[in-house]
């Protein structure tokens, strides 16, 4: 039968060695980082995400207008390139009616699945070229939140890849503790008696 003593590396005994104090350091830092350092990383690299996406929100709403269109012409075609807009994946001719200068036509991103005909809400920037909307709350919270757990995780990582080098050079410690104390003792053992 096993008997398993804890906390053993704490306590003075003639079994314990030099390498057995330094895990055990070791294993209380890990937990710490672990535990303490990864979430708090995580949660300032969420929050700065977040204050950044929001500011860069509020510039491109302030940028951009949105306009209410129809499609006209033919079937809207899909971009090739996206730049990043998931909602607005195609492209198609759109004619609305602008205050002041009557009726006009253009280029516009338009949601997938739209029509000839349909009503369409379409973003302009300051230069009259079509662009994607600016992102809404949901879409800056979740890159705040993807930010975070991509920050925690990768402190997690670095922390374990950090621990499994400690642990094999405390190894290669342990082993060479355990040579040299032999290198003292085997004489005694190996040797004839007489």
């Amino acid at each position: 039968m096993r008997t398993r003593v804890r906390g053993w590396r704490w306590r003075r005994n003639p079994l314990r060695r030099r390498s057995d104090v330094v895990e055990a350091w070791t294993v209380l830092v890990v937990a710490v980082l672990l535990f303490v350092v990864a979430p708090l990383a995580g949660v300032a690299a969420g929050l700065h995400a977040h204050d950044r996406a929001s500011a860069l929100a509020a510039v491109q709403r302030a940028e951009r207008h949105q306009v209410r269109a129809v499609v006209i012409g033919e079937a809207p075609e899909r971009l090739s390139d996206m730049h990043g807009d998931r909602r607005h994946p195609y492209r198609a001719q759109v004619r609305w009616t602008d205050p002041g200068q009557g009726e006009r036509t253009a280029w516009a991103r338009v949601p997938a699945g739209t029509r000839a005909g349909e009503p369409v809400s379409v973003w302009f920037d300051s230069r009259g070229r079509s662009v994607a909307p600016p992102p809404d709350d949901v879409a800056v919270s979740q890159h705040a939140v993807t930010v975070g757990l991509c920050a925690a995780g990768g402190t997690a990582t670095v922390v374990f890849l950090g621990y499994a080098v400690e642990r094999r050079i405390a190894l290669r410690h342990r082993l060479a503790e355990w040579e040299r104390e032999w290198a003292r003792t085997g004489p005694r053992w190996t040797q004839p008696r007489t």
